[in-house]
């Protein structure tokens, strides 16, 4: 690596990492009018309050049924119980992700198994599956990350081998592969609406979707107290359901979303004629959550602190690998080093649907200068 050089570009105008303000701006008056709906019919808690964002988040993924939940990773840990996964039973989980796909895991009283990824994609494969599994491994969960989705060939040979396969698909919201819909094929698939998602609402939320109507069955006892009437409990449940507000939030954006991953797509497109092979890949069908590059390890840090400086923001998904995580060290075997490696050299560049190319300009002239 070179010396910084001084960047000739000029703005006058911050590109941020994400501006969730903006977005909001752009709807105000739909997303009043949602709120004060819930407001005024009570509709805060319960089956009722959310259906209607439900449906039509069952719609826009092709399946038969969505129970909308308190987050993602309660998505996960309830989708994995709904499997009947629990002590006794291994479940393999990639090494590049947030520490709530393997922390799921533990929250049923399943073991954690980390597994590498492929040094390009940094998605969980095949291979390193094969590389970890026992005979007590029950599940996998593969993770679509950054918005980029795991191959549904590799899944349906997950399934036919006699592995349960619940999708971590926080970041893959109306992502498709070769045209079908995320979670369209694994058992489950679990998301997230922290407000950062591509859909995301006004604080914490998430759902299960799947097509298989006992998975379905046991995820809405288990969110609700574990009840199949108001008082009477047949097992030990979850306080865990999406409130009426953020549901409402949730459907007016869920309405822009096909927009707003076009724009997403768009932008992505240019990102990559600019920087070609240093972005990490992705196939068509990707709603890049994130736009992810990968630089040399001793010069992440400098790269980064330079960008900021350039009044573009910029981060780093994900600084520490599931193998370097201290709260999973009781459950470690070997190290993960394509993950690690990772963790140590991508850098997030801005992305959000309503940047403008000349703003994909601005950071890629910079990104080209400053390496």
């Amino acid at each position: 690596m070179t010396a910084a050089a001084t960047p000739t570009t000029i703005t006058t105008t911050p590109v941020p990492f994400q501006d969730l303000t903006r977005l909001h701006d752009s709807i105000a008056a739909e997303i009043d009018a949602a709120i004060a709906d819930v407001i005024a019919r009570s509709a805060f808690v319960g089956a009722a309050s959310s259906a209607s964002f439900e449906d039509a988040f069952a719609a826009a993924h092709e399946v038969d049924h969505v129970l909308g939940v308190g987050s993602g990773t309660d998505a996960l840990a309830l989708a994995l119980r709904a499997l009947d996964v629990g002590p006794g039973d291994e479940v393999i989980v990639p090494a590049m992700t947030f520490v709530a796909t393997a922390e799921a895991v533990v929250h049923v009283g399943a073991t954690p198994v980390i597994a590498d990824v492929d040094p390009t994609t940094l998605l969980l494969d095949a291979e390193s599956v094969a590389a970890v599994r026992t005979d007590r491994t029950a599940a996998v969960v593969p993770v679509d990350l950054f918005g980029h989705v795991i191959p549904f060939s590799t899944i349906e040979a997950w399934q036919a081998d006699g592995l349960a396969v619940v999708e971590d698909a926080a970041q893959a919201h109306l992502a498709t592969w070769q045209g079908r819909p995320v979670g369209s094929v694994a058992d489950a698939a679990c998301f997230s609406f922290y407000p950062g998602k591509n859909l995301g609402g006004f604080g914490d939320g998430g759902a299960v979707i799947t097509s298989r109507f006992a998975v379905a069955e046991r995820v809405a006892k288990l969110r609700d107290h574990g009840r199949e009437s108001k008082y009477l409990h047949d097992e030990i449940g979850f306080c865990s359901r999406l409130d009426g507000l953020q549901a409402a939030v949730l459907e007016v954006k869920l309405r822009h979303l096909p927009a707003w991953t076009e724009q997403r797509r768009t932008l992505a497109d240019r990102y990559q004629e600019r920087l070609g092979d240093r972005l990490v890949p992705w196939e068509t069908g990707a709603v890049h959550h994130l736009l992810v590059m990968r630089t040399d390890a001793a010069d992440r840090d400098r790269l980064l602190d330079a960008l900021r400086a350039e009044g573009v923001g910029a981060g780093i998904h994900y600084p520490v690998a599931l193998t370097q995580q201290p709260s999973l060290k009781p459950f470690l075997t070997d190290p993960c080093p394509h993950a690690e490696a990772a963790a140590a050299s991508v850098l997030s560049l801005p992305m959000d649907p309503l940047m403008t190319l000349t703003q994909v300009e601005y950071v890629c002239d910079l990104v080209e200068e400053l390496i």
